[in-house]
């Protein structure tokens, strides 16, 4: 007898398909406050999830007895209470690999735009302000040659940081738990501690998760350590930075410039003071949104639900492997 699955998020035809041969599929665009009725009355006879971009918290999972497994479509999984899925014996799977190469481009896509300050030029251009050469009050900053720190040495982490010293000519600060020997080898990288970071680096480019010990990590304390003429790149979660703190330093000249991918409350709200301020780049979470890697995403997590449902324990991608 088939397992039953509810699908909560849209993917490639070819990947549905492939949910629809191995399991019974129900589908939703998204689980809201319109549908959320209907979602309760399916996680009845749900035997998994696959999805992403919505929390699966308790008042959730209290009403799917019947759950084992969840694939989320993505490398975070903040969204989900781990410990709450390992005590009741749910599996979490999620797509760490497929998405390095892409969202380090992202990264340093907010890099090169904010320090050559490009969607403001572009606006200005756009708005039939460019009458001949710009002055000096609209020069930006070079990116070559400059110190870039890097917040967490993982997977993504490491992928900045080639492109930083082999494409750039960086210096390569990093902080990590552990030292990342390949790292220190191929890019000359320096592990460090993040104060030592935040006052040498000339970009601090943020790839940790979000975990308590890394909520609001960038305070107000922390960002006044940076250099004036420091930018600071967040393509991880917005929840790492305070992001008052972070509004103040850009407002007053404590830092340079910000480039977001991700911010406090997703989408950012249209009040945000981030929307007046011309030396931040701001982008609505698209880290890993090229249509490649969002393809590879869905093939992945579509081949951790049905290895989830093996007799055999899988052995990649699992969040939680207590969970017999």
């Amino acid at each position: 007898m088939k397992k039953t699955v509810i699908l909560y998020k849209k993917i490639p035809n070819e990947q549905k398909a492939r949910l629809a041969s191995h399991f019974n599929l129900i589908t939703f665009d998204g689980i809201t406050a319109d549908n959320r009725n209907e979602v309760i009355t399916a996680l009845a006879q749900a035997d998994g999830l696959i999805g992403a971009s919505v929390p699966i918290k308790q008042e959730l999972l209290q009403f799917a007895p019947k759950l084992k497994a969840i694939s989320t479509i993505s490398v975070g999984y903040d969204q989900f209470d781990v410990d709450d899925l390992t005590r009741r014996g749910i599996r979490l799977m999620h797509t760490p690999n497929v998405l390095t190469d892409t969202t380090a481009d992202t990264i340093f896509t907010l890099m090169l735009a904010t320090a050559r300050r490009a969607v403001e030029l572009s606006i200005l251009v756009r708005a039939g302000q460019w009458q001949g050469s710009i002055g000096s009050e609209y020069y930006g900053t070079d990116v070559h040659h400059k110190t870039i720190g890097i917040l967490g040495m993982g997977r993504i982490g490491s992928a900045v940081a080639k492109r930083a010293y082999c494409g750039f000519d960086m210096k390569v600060l990093y902080t990590g738990k552990q030292a990342n020997e390949q790292v220190e080898r191929q890019y000359q990288a320096e592990r460090c501690s993040l104060d030592d970071l935040l006052q040498r680096a000339d970009f601090v480019c943020i790839t940790l998760p979000l975990l308590p010990t890394t909520e609001k990590l960038i305070s107000k304390e922390k960002l006044a350590l940076m250099k004036p003429s420091a930018i600071l790149i967040n393509a991880a979660r917005g929840k790492i930075v305070d992001q008052q703190a972070l509004i103040a330093a850009l407002q007053n000249g404590g830092i340079k410039a910000a480039g977001l991918d991700v911010f406090e409350v997703e989408p950012l709200p249209p009040d945000s003071p981030l929307m007046t301020l011309q030396n931040v780049v701001l982008l609505p979470h698209i880290g890993s949104a090229t249509t490649e890697t969002r393809d590879n995403m869905a093939r992945c997590a579509v081949d951790n639900l049905i290895a989830a449902f093996k007799s055999e324990k899988p052995t990649q991608n699992w969040v939680n492997p207590a969970v017999g």
